[in-house]
């Protein structure tokens, strides 16, 4: 049976998903923008800015599911521009330090509201 993860330390979906759907032992979060769920608005306008604010919100929906980020298995991060890999990538590495999750980095044409990142991740607890 799937459990639908939802939290308010996260912004809501903006269309017909959840926030995180958790099943089999695994919990997949959908794409997180960098939107503030206080405000609704971007955390900021640089990559810097936008990779923290939407790893700050798997971080909530992982910890809603009763998981933490020792527990992500894989991240799929999605780039308005290839160009701001390194940027994005320093920030990563303040969130996941050791053990590192398998991930995919990968430039797209566009992303909703016009984000420069948009992160995803599939977290399993042994």
């Amino acid at each position: 049976m799937n459990e639908i993860i939802s939290t308010t330390g996260a912004p809501g979906a903006i269309g017909p998903y959840s926030q995180a759907v958790k099943a089999g032992g695994f919990l997949y979060v959908s794409g997180q923008l960098p939107l503030d769920p206080a405000t609704g608005a971007f955390a900021g306008d640089d990559i810097a800015s936008q990779t923290r604010q939407s790893l700050t919100n798997i971080k909530a929906i992982v910890d809603a599911a009763g998981m933490t980020l020792t527990d992500v298995v894989r991240v799929g991060v999605f780039l308005k521009d290839m160009n701001d890999f390194a940027a994005m990538n320093a920030v990563y590495g303040e969130f996941f330090t050791e053990n590192c999750p398998a991930r995919a980095a990968v430039e797209v044409a566009r992303l909703p509201k016009d984000a420069l990142v948009e992160i995803e991740c599939v977290a399993h607890k042994a």
